[in-house]
């Protein structure tokens, strides 16, 4: 009896470390779809971290996993271009931050998806775009728009999966 006693409080240990891991520390993700295309791939599995953000915020290059703002039980994976206070704006194609053209060579595609008008990112919020411009749902829609730092699961470190490209994930920082 007292074996069982044993084996119970250790499975119930096991089990409360597993959820502090995951909802503080880490968690795996799959990649659902070619918004992130070439950077990461459909099906890839990813370790998200989370600690980092809770010391700093997140940084232009930054690729993230959100909660989609319109409907907080699907996550989107998205780069961060943009923080509060910054302008952005895409015009003929190209993405400028604070009046900068930004070189993206992790870009899938020059875009085709036409302009969008200058906006000032709010303070505690990310603009977020995925490398493939043309095939994306990111901040340039009205439905994700600003994302909250409360929105923000963490920041994508680590590709496990396929083991062809096992790794640690770049930041593409200024």
């Amino acid at each position: 009896m007292k074996e069982l006693l044993d084996l119970g409080k250790s499975i119930l240990v096991a089990i409360i470390a597993a959820f502090l891991i995951i909802t503080f520390v880490f968690e795996t993700v799959s990649v659902d779809g070619h918004s992130m295309d070439p950077t990461l791939n459909n099906k890839d599995r990813l370790i998200v971290e989370k600690v980092s953000y809770y010391f700093r915020a997140p940084k232009p290059g930054d690729i993230v996993v959100i909660k989609y703002p319109a409907n907080p039980k699907e996550k989107f994976i998205k780069r961060v271009v943009a923080v509060g206070g910054d302008k952005v704006k895409i015009e003929n194609g190209k993405l400028y931050v604070n009046d900068v053209a930004k070189n993206e060579p992790y870009i899938l595609e020059p875009m085709v998806t036409g302009d969008f008008n200058e906006v000032t990112v709010p303070n505690n919020t990310v603009f977020v775009l995925g490398d493939n411009r043309n095939n994306s749902r990111d901040s340039r829609f009205s439905d994700v728009g600003f994302v909250n730092y409360k929105l923000v699961v963490g920041r994508a470190a680590f590709r496990i999966y396929p083991f062809s490209r096992f790794g640690t994930l770049k930041s593409a920082h200024k």
